[in-house]
């Protein structure tokens, strides 16, 4: 059974085994380790696995490889280990630059140096695909000795590798714990009465946050029976037209003729075909709670739900 693991690119959990066994002698939980890896030799930090988990883990159908154990960071392996990460820094610019030099319409993320030194790894993105042969010849000779892998991902994915906090407070859901990127539009954020202002509905990557779709089919089923916005319902106090609808508290606000604007359960409020003396501004009510002057126009929108490029896997 799994005893020990690592969490690697996007937090994906992956088994330690030695020697083709899962049999790890020596206590390494929390211990930065040396794991092998389809890229190479790879610094990593080792825990302690639950058993229950392993159980679970081992009768899933489909679950990431297992990397090999190789040992403990030593003194001089951490010695080593800071100069590579000092390299990768330096390599990163020196690429920038070659890139620069052959005006290449690309965005370099990230340098990755295995710690065996037999591959160098850049991450980039770019919104079409990129010709680099010239560039790779001059990293080929800037890099000898190393295998070169310039890897094109998304968007999305460099939010995912490069790691940091949204706006909720909490890690990004891509680095964490999200496989799969769904494709979200603007849609979802207007379903769900949310201020459609890029800054509200857009995450580091400048696309739509991957969360609109968490409870999406919540609200759907929240507006079951729900008078649309726009229609004429008769409330306990008259005739008004529906401008906005809470969805969290089951609620539906309605506006009346002198303008004044109240509450009511759905309950209290029965559609009737009518037309009474209401203008609504459906804008300007759904972005209540905006606290901003941003100014959106269709293009902005159309960019934020340009999915095209915004996950590769290729991480």
């Amino acid at each position: 059974m799994i005893k020990y693991a690592v969490k690697y690119l996007k937090n994906t959990f992956h088994p330690l085994i030695k020697d083709g066994q899962g049999d790890i002698k020596e206590d390494i939980d929390g211990k930065l380790i040396l794991a092998r890896t389809e890229k190479g030799e790879e610094v990593m930090k080792a825990f302690l696995v639950n058993q229950e988990i392993a159980a679970l883990f081992e009768k899933m159908e489909k679950t990431p490889e297992a990397f090999e154990f190789l040992r403990v960071m030593t003194q001089e392996d951490m010695m080593i280990y800071e100069e590579l990460k000092k390299e990768e820094v330096t390599s990163f610019f020196k690429c920038k630059e070659l890139v620069q030099k052959h005006k290449l319409v690309m965005n370099l993320v990230q340098c990755r140096i295995t710690f065996d030194r037999r591959k160098i790894s850049f991450y980039y993105t770019a919104p079409e695909r990129v010709d680099f042969r010239e560039l790779l010849k001059d990293l080929t000779q800037v890099f000898k000795r190393m295998r070169i892998d310039l890897r094109h991902i998304g968007v999305r994915d460099e939010s995912s590798i490069m790691d940091g906090t949204g706006i909720c407070g909490k890690p990004f859901c891509c680095s964490s714990y999200l496989r799969k990127f769904e494709s979200i539009n603007v849609k979802l954020a207007k379903d769900q009465g949310m201020p459609i202002t890029p800054s509200k509905i857009s995450g580091t990557c400048g696309r739509l946050l991957c969360c609109l779709t968490y409870e999406y089919d919540n609200y759907i089923e929240a507006a079951k029976g729900m008078p649309p916005v726009g229609s004429t319902v008769m409330t306990p106090v008259g005739l008004g037209k529906v401008c906005f609808i809470q969805f969290l508290n089951n609620s539906v606000a309605v506006k009346f003729e002198d303008g004044k604007i109240k509450e009511f359960t759905k309950e209290d409020l029965e559609m009737v075909d009518a037309d009474v003396n209401v203008d609504i501004e459906v804008n300007r009510i759904n972005n209540t709670y905006n606290d901003t002057d941003e100014k959106v126009d269709a293009r902005q929108l159309k960019q934020l739900e340009d999915d095209r490029n915004s996950s590769t896997g290729n991480v």
